[in-house]
């Protein structure tokens, strides 16, 4: 695959080796004091350490910042902008997963605020309480192929106060200039690859799913869960595929440019178990999944068949459809049940429950929800029970 420039949803260099014009987003940004922000991992990891060099050889100076946890906290933000305005830091390169973007992202747009984080989570217009006139500029390098951040105008945060994951967003979340090269992702193990694979996927379904009126969405929705069908199972079974890794990384990038239009239950239920069980974002994902969609199936079904005929599946059924999923988790080495993954003393599906039903996702499901609707889909998932 030749490397390639895109202007949408913003600029978006892509390809092999694509990690060396790091500099000249740089230079482009006038962004002379970068902060990379990224997790413990990847802060010594010869990335990293190879990145720092090319930029310090073109008289950039930059800082790094790792105290990035999994599920990334309220905490971890405001360290990293204590970091930034001590350096004086004049802008971010967020470097890796989910989490390193999402932390990046808000450390550049909280560097600014005087507010606290929480007064920004996505809902009305809160957005419009920011000071926006001198955010600094943000360089996203995503090393995963999964949640997307790099073109999301969104960021998840956990308040360890409430134990609750919430949305902060503004449109000055997204990046000024994005670098996908899948050389980045040849290390990823076959178990991340297969959770923020199946992320990606969640992302580009619920948005498809989700209701309104958005047809450029819903094209970008297609496009990449038909990348994903084509390429998710090449990139685990084959790690140094490097079509495969590029396409996965361009199928994430759909997935959140999608999902502007809305997500859906599949991400309600799974934002409350991250928060409260730790568990990895994809890979909840990634089991809530059929229990979703089977339980949305009259008001999906239309849509599946649609899907069925854009990959060509042999019965365009929406049975078909979800046979479809379950053969890609079970290839993936997925969880079928989310009781393999929580241990049911350590399961509270009243507050989970009462979480799920608040997730802003929850609006944009194809069915409107109850806290009894969540409830049984947590059970159902517990049990491995399709609706």
């Amino acid at each position: 695959m030749n490397n390639f420039n895109w202007n949408y949803p913003t600029t978006i260099w892509g390809g092999v080796d694509r990690i060396k014009d790091l500099s000249k987003a740089c230079i482009q940004l006038n962004i002379k004091k970068p902060l990379i922000v990224t997790d413990r991992g990847l802060a010594k990891n010869k990335i990293i350490l190879e990145t720092v060099s090319r930029l310090e050889a073109e008289g950039i100076k930059p800082n790094i910042f790792s105290n990035v946890v999994g599920n990334p906290t309220g905490s971890n933000v405001s360290e990293g902008v204590k970091i930034f305005k001590t350096n004086k830091n004049d802008g971010v390169i967020a470097f890796g997963g989910g989490s390193g973007l999402d932390v990046g992202k808000t450390i550049s747009f909280m560097s600014e605020q005087n507010l606290s984080i929480w007064e920004f989570e996505d809902i009305g217009d809160n957005w419009k309480k920011a000071s926006d006139d001198k955010i600094p500029r943000i360089i996203a390098v995503p090393t995963t192929a999964g949640t997307g951040s790099e073109t999301g105008r969104a960021a998840v945060i956990l308040n360890e106060d409430t134990g609750i994951k919430k949305i902060i967003f503004h449109p000055k979340f997204l990046p000024s200039i994005v670098i996908l090269d899948p050389i980045l992702t040849l290390d990823l193990p076959a178990n991340l690859t297969a959770a923020t694979g199946m992320d990606a996927l969640a992302h580009n379904l619920e948005a498809f799913f989700a209701p309104g009126f958005h047809p450029m969405a819903e094209g970008i929705a297609l496009e990449g869960i038909a990348l994903i069908n084509e390429n998710l199972l090449k990139a685990f079974k084959n790690p140094s595929d490097i079509n495969a890794r590029m396409n996965m990384l361009c199928a994430a990038t759909m997935g959140s440019t999608a999902f502007q239009k809305g997500l859906g239950a599949i991400h309600s239920l799974s934002h409350p178990v991250n928060a409260l069980n730790n568990i990895h974002h994809g890979l909840s994902n990634s089991i809530f999944m059929p229990y979703v969609l089977t339980f949305n199936k009259d008001a999906i079904e239309k849509k599946v068949i649609k899907i069925c005929h854009f990959l060509n599946l042999k019965d365009k059924s929406f049975d078909s459809f979800i046979n479809w999923i379950l053969k890609i988790r079970k290839d993936l080495n997925t969880p079928h049940k989310l009781s393999d993954v929580i241990d049911e003393k350590d399961f509270n599906i009243e507050r989970l429950s009462r979480m799920a039903i608040h997730d802003p996702s929850t609006n944009t499901n194809p069915k409107k929800l109850t806290v009894d609707d969540m409830k049984l889909m947590y059970k159902h998932s517990m049990l491995g029970k399709l609706f």
